[in-house]
């Protein structure tokens, strides 16, 4: 059945309803541990004193660093930017991307010394030979054991020492500015590879690289869509973009203000590193956790690519939007917290060994590899690994799946009832997935005794009452989302009007010779397609 499948509006409301009362009752649990638990010795290490005569939040080190610690010194670098990129832009538009390369070379000189930019050249040069090959899985290769260089020692050590100065932000921007260029480099050579006739200049390579708002904390924009938009000749704007770019901003400063004021309250980060804390919990405490940190993950996520996504827009660059929020999500194909990561292992992995993720050979080979790639990217460990079997599994299991219920008898029940049955049908093995992407993810943020508690309590310890109780409540989320999606799709390719009807006692219309148009429908997501 299609997505545009409608439910009555009744039914819908009280979905919303049944919704927002079970997201205040989780949080009210949640905002009641937080404030009888404030002063246990496990808490003392990551909740500090803030305002509003309360304790603050401070377990997360990412979110600490862009917006308190280090604001001042971030804000600094991202304003020179701005400031320099719109004086080149102004006095000489065509060599706009040349001022971008000096003042990020420069930037990086000043907050990692000179060495760093040696160590940042030399992988650059590395790759760039290589890619003049054409040899596309040496480039590979060659990107691969680079990047493993930085996950194993003692090659890091030795890397490490190339890093002058000895401040807090040291390691964060080592890793970070290592990471992405090798990434950045993967992509440009094997974007070479694919070009015809001759190859890439190797300063349009350092011109990629050190574009400082994707420097060290990302997103990654594939090589080709970044040459296309950053030699773009047309730098006029379109009709009120200024205004939108200016309301994003505020819009990005607003949540930043609203997350600052929430950990005050709900000490959502703090709770699940206490394991004797979280055995007293209440399950709707332990389910609503769990949700929520990964909520508090897109949050994250959104603002601090956000506020970048802001910045390289008055550049006239279009890069990776924010991730799709987890609230939203049902499907594991559409599980990425970084649009910019994903997009790169789509185009040069997945997509490349799965090609229409029809066949279920192509699909566990590309899988395995993405996540092999990703393994590399974050560094093998206990948590990482199995995250990224359990998703890797995952998105197997859903053609899998799709392909069991292509066959008979099931295509011939679901044609035989509603399509309003039909989307309330998809809707409950939706519901299981969705906690299993929750579950899963929740490995990677929190910890495997963390999310082992939460998978015990919701379907061992909570049966039958805690396990149906929130089902239905997940069932009513994602007949939500459904409900969302039905209406973009409307907005995206609105159904054909009908044809009026003939007048009556009109007089019949003479035979004209006429050639009937063909309705090409429209083509539909293959991910979507795939997972419902």
């Amino acid at each position: 059945m299609g997505i545009k499948a409608a439910l009555p509006k009744y039914e819908i409301y009280f979905y919303n309803v049944v919704l927002c009362l079970a997201m205040f009752w989780a949080a009210s649990w949640i905002f009641e541990v937080s404030s009888l638990n404030t002063n246990r010795k496990t808490f003392k290490v990551s909740v500090k004193p803030g305002f509003f005569g309360r304790k603050m939040d401070t377990a997360d080190f990412e979110w600490m660093m862009w917006f308190s610690t280090f604001r001042d010194h971030i804000l600094f670098a991202l304003s020179g930017h701005v400031l320099f990129a719109k004086i080149g832009t102004m006095a000489a538009p065509q060599y706009r991307s040349l001022v971008h390369m000096v003042f990020g070379i420069l930037a990086v000189w000043t907050s990692m010394g000179w060495t760093y930019v040696t160590l940042i050249l030399s992988h650059c040069i590395l790759l760039y030979s290589i890619s003049l090959v054409k040899i596309r899985w040496l480039c590979f290769v060659t990107g691969l054991c680079t990047l493993a260089t930085f996950k194993c020692e003692p090659f890091v050590s030795w890397q490490a020492d190339f890093v002058d100065g000895d401040f807090e932000l040291r390691h964060v921007l080592f890793y970070g500015g290592c990471g992405f260029t090798i990434m950045r480099c993967m992509s440009f050579a094997l974007e070479n590879c694919e070009r015809k006739e001759g190859n890439y200049n190797i300063l349009e390579l350092l011109k990629y690289n050190f574009y400082l708002p994707f420097f060290y904390f990302g997103p990654i924009m594939t090589f080709d869509q970044f040459y296309a938009q950053i030699n773009r000749s047309d730098l006029t704007r379109r009709d009120r973009e200024m205004w939108n770019i200016s309301l994003q901003g505020l819009i990005h400063l607003g949540v930043i203000v609203v997350v600052d004021v929430l950990f005050h309250f709900m000490y959502i980060l703090t709770i699940p590193s206490d394991m004797k804390l979280l055995k007293n919990l209440s399950d709707w405490a332990l389910v609503g956790l769990a949700y929520f940190n990964l909520v508090y993950d897109w949050v994250k996520a959104a603002v601090m690519f956000g506020v970048i996504h802001t910045i390289s827009r008055l550049d006239h660059l279009d890069p990776p939007k924010p991730p799709k929020c987890i609230t939203l999500l049902y499907v594991f194909s559409e599980t990425h917290f970084d649009r910019g990561i994903n997009d790169w292992l789509c185009k040069y992995v997945y997509d490349y060994l799965g090609k229409k993720h029809d066949n279920v050979l192509e699909e566990l080979v590309a899988t395995l590899c993405t996540f092999g790639v990703t393994i590399i990217w974050l560094g093998p460990g206990q948590a990482v690994l199995i995250w990224a079997f359990f998703n890797c599994f995952g998105l197997n299991f859903e053609l899998w799946t799709a392909k069991f219920f292509l066959m008979e008898p099931f295509v011939s029940f679901e044609m035989a009832m509603s399509e309003a049955m039909s989307r309330r049908i998809r809707a409950i093995f939706n519901t299981f997935n969705f906690w299993t992407i929750v579950l899963y993810n929740a490995v990677a943020l929190n910890s495997l005794d963390f999310t082992k508690m939460v998978a015990k309590r919701l379907l061992l310890k909570g049966f039958p009452i805690t396990t149906i109780i929130v089902m239905f409540v997940t069932y009513c989320l994602v007949q939500v989302i459904k409900e969302r999606e039905r209406r973009q799709a409307l907005i995206d390719d609105p159904d054909p009007l009908p044809p009026p009807a003939p007048a009556p006692n009109a007089a019949p219309s003479p035979p004209i010779a006429t050639t009937t148009p063909v309705v090409v429908q429209p083509v539909a997501d293959p991910n979507k397609e795939k997972a419902e």
